[in-house]
């Protein structure tokens, strides 16, 4: 550990006691994956291996114990786990993520992958990409770090959540983050206006809940409520990013959105009404109707074949 033995409790208390100790707190709470996440908790603090620690028999330093009272303290109160320990993994990206952002989840990691085929599929050599609402930065670093040509703009109305995706990029983005705009407004307003129809690709996970629906308090309590939700019905940010998206896309440019299951037929009625073409409903990986893919006409046929 390279404690000095001042650093260590009196006591001689082992991570494999804290361990045990902290799991039936937990669980004793209601929490079902207990287990796991003191692991993770322990392994935060002092980088012990998750799969070690009910067997470690290292004596705790004093400042990890206070590091991990503090980190259980904050879970049984109900905080995510993922802001309790301060960083969340996304595809390949380890980022920071607290109150100021959503908790990046893999329903987000398959609206990338589409992005991702867009991009490819638009056959540009250096496309340019923007992020609507960019929240912790997950989509748009990982479109820079798996694209190696991509220019993305990151946007956010949100000044915190412009900081976290900031931090992210210097973070995480590597050599990457150079191809990576990080710029705070409302939606399309802060990009530059000589983007107007030469973007091959939109993306965005945008807020969709509706005012009165229901959600689980770990979400309602914690998570951004601007990032949530979206109007009566849930479709006002959805609407808006369709409607405006048409003529900021390049001719066969592509906008990727993300949605709750129930909004993809109305979504796609809505895309044609606009002119959209070739609209697609892709799936999460339980099976949902997760995000629409929309093209704009290609000018010199007026439409794309799939």
């Amino acid at each position: 550990m390279g404690d000095t033995p001042e650093s260590v409790r009196d006591d001689g208390i082992v991570w494999a006691v804290i361990w045990r100790e902290a799991k039936e707190r937990l669980t004793a709470a209601g929490f079902d994956s207990a287990d796991q996440e003191v692991r993770w908790m322990i392994e935060d603090v002092a980088g012990i291996d998750p799969g070690a620690v009910p067997h470690d028999t290292t004596a705790v330093a004093t400042r990890h114990l206070a590091r991990f009272d503090d980190m259980l303290t904050r879970r049984l109160a109900g905080e995510p786990l993922q802001y309790v320990l301060g960083h969340w993994s996304f595809r390949d990206l380890d980022l920071l993520v607290d109150r100021r952002v959503l908790i990046p989840r893999p329903e987000t990691e398959v609206v990338v992958g589409l992005a991702l085929d867009e991009l490819a599929r638009s056959g540009a050599e250096a496309p340019v990409a923007v992020d609507l609402g960019t929240g912790s930065g997950a989509i748009a670093l990982s479109l820079v770090r798996e694209h190696r040509t991509v220019e993305v703009w990151a946007v956010d109305a949100s000044a915190a959540a412009v900081e976290v995706a900031r931090a992210n990029a210097a973070g995480s983005g590597g050599r990457a983050a150079a191809r990576l705009r990080i710029v705070e407004g409302d939606w399309f307003a802060p990009l530059p206006d000589e983007l107007r129809g030469s973007i091959d690709l939109v993306v965005s996970n945008p807020p969709y809940i509706a005012e009165d629906e229901v959600i689980e308090a770990a979400v309602a309590d914690w998570e951004p409520v601007a990032a949530l939700r979206a109007g009566a019905d849930g479709l006002r940010d959805l609407h808006h990013l369709v409607d405006e998206a048409h003529d900021w896309l390049a001719p066969g440019g592509s906008l990727v959105l993300e949605h709750a299951p129930d909004q993809a037929d109305g979504l796609v009625t809505r895309a044609a009404a606009v002119g959209y073409v070739d609209a697609a409903i892709e799936r999460d990986l339980a099976g949902r109707a997760r995000a629409v893919r929309l093209r704009r006409a290609a000018r010199r046929t007026g439409r794309l074949s799939l």
